[in-house]
């Protein structure tokens, strides 16, 4: 019987940064056939999508900079950008609060 080969985990680059991370690191953004753009935790929705990193500013720097509206190939229009700039600051505060339950077995 031959040896379990580890699964290949799969790598996405950020579009802020150009950081390779593993695909659960970072959230997909999708502009769906609709036209509308938004977060996808899920990362099955259907439209092209783009990866920005879950923590710190580079799904501002996305914004501002306009490489998440390049990568997407579509303006992305002002209600779109603050529901983003809202679903990060969710995001943040969930890791945070993960972070935070993860210290509690370890006294």
């Amino acid at each position: 019987m031959a040896p379990l080969r580890a699964r290949p985990i799969p790598a996405r680059t950020c579009v802020a940064c150009r950081t390779t991370r593993p695909k659960r690191e970072l959230v997909r953004i999708v502009r769906t056939p609709a036209g509308r753009v938004m977060e996808d935790p899920s990362g099955r929705l259907a439209g092209r999508g783009a990866y920005v990193c879950v923590g710190g500013s580079c799904r501002e720097t996305a914004l501002e900079k306009g490489a998440l509206a390049r990568a997407l190939s579509v303006s992305i229009p002002a209600g779109d950008r603050a529901k983003l700039m809202a679903a990060a600051s969710r995001t943040l505060a969930q890791l945070t609060m993960n972070d935070e339950g993860d210290d509690r077995g370890k006294e």
